[in-house]
């Protein structure tokens, strides 16, 4: 059986492989190099036209990761069974008993089939856990009016990275390899760029800006989950750092230290919402200030 596939995979620089290949043997046909940024998560693509009515077909997910040329399926797809199925399985596992739980083998088991059976769907563990992300990080915020403005659409859209993290913290887990691909991701993106499509900003800085905002969000959120994760559910951060900091820290050799510690900022309430706020301020003050200065007159 002879396959037409394209193969995507992205590194620091980015790259793609076009190919035409059957059983026995392939030959790569061009290669094509571009930089790209990661924004969010990681993403493999394997997209594969196969003349074969036997191949599986998805719905959600048109480009969903589906098995290379040398692991081609030999039979049908399990009645019943769907890539949906396999990622919301997935998910499930994930938020019950994390990220390291996650297998094909205790995937297949959620679902009721044999674990090679999942390889007719997916090709790989890292090709479901990208899928896992893309679905976890759910639809963006409707897009943003006109009448909106760049900070409103652009904070309404952090806000809602954040809140698709909290909901699942294990995708922070999940090392960022590449640029985003998945379906849900993308949408993302172009969220953020529409809230930007109004600015003299370039599209590089366009591209930049996201990738600043989105990587404040995933660093603050990451940071919160790790600083809680050993805390009874529900329960608070003590709030006596300032004084342990105090009898280990000499006033003479850190002076400035202990001037926050006077001042007790160091032992304020002010929660994980603040310091979020503060933060992601700070970033729109400074894209603001960019913006303003294009608009000058020269």
């Amino acid at each position: 059986m002879r396959i037409q596939f394209v193969e995507q995979r992205a590194n620091v620089r980015g790259r793609a492989v076009c190919g035409d290949a059957d059983r026995s043997t392939s030959r790569t046909l061009c290669t094509t190099r571009s930089p790209k940024k990661a924004i969010t998560c990681s993403y493999v693509v394997r997209s594969a036209s196969v003349r074969s009515s036997r191949w599986p077909t998805t719905s959600r997910f048109s480009s969903a990761a589906v098995p290379s040329a040398t692991m081609l399926p030999t039979k049908g797809p399990k009645r019943g069974l769907s890539l949906d199925r396999i990622v919301a399985a997935g998910v499930r596992v994930a938020a019950t008993d994390g990220l390291g739980a996650v297998s094909m083998g205790r995937v297949a088991a959620e679902v009721g089939a044999a674990t090679m059976t999942l390889y007719r769907y997916v090709a790989a563990k890292d090709d479901l856990v990208d899928l896992m992300v893309d679905a976890a990080l759910g639809r963006p915020p409707e897009p943003p009016h006109d009448e909106d403005g760049w900070r409103a659409g652009l904070r309404r859209w952090a806000e809602g990275v954040r809140a698709a993290y909290q909901r699942h913290p294990w995708a922070l887990r999940v090392p960022i390899t590449a640029p985003p691909l998945g379906p849900n991701n993308i949408r993302w993106l172009e969220n953020a760029l529409t809230c930007l499509r109004h600015t003299p900003m370039q599209e590089q800085e366009k591209l930049s800006t996201v990738l600043l905002v989105s990587g404040f969000v995933r660093n603050e959120t990451t940071l919160t989950a790790d600083l809680t994760a050993r805390l009874p559910e529900g329960a608070q951060a003590p709030q006596n750092y300032g004084m342990i900091l105090a009898r280990l820290a000499d006033p003479q050799t850190f002076p400035s230290v202990h001037a926050a510690i006077s001042a007790g900022a160091l032992n304020d309430e002010d929660g994980v919402d603040t310091e979020f706020e503060f933060g992601l301020g700070r970033i729109l003050d400074g894209i603001d200030a960019l913006i303003r200065s294009r608009l000058a007159p020269p």
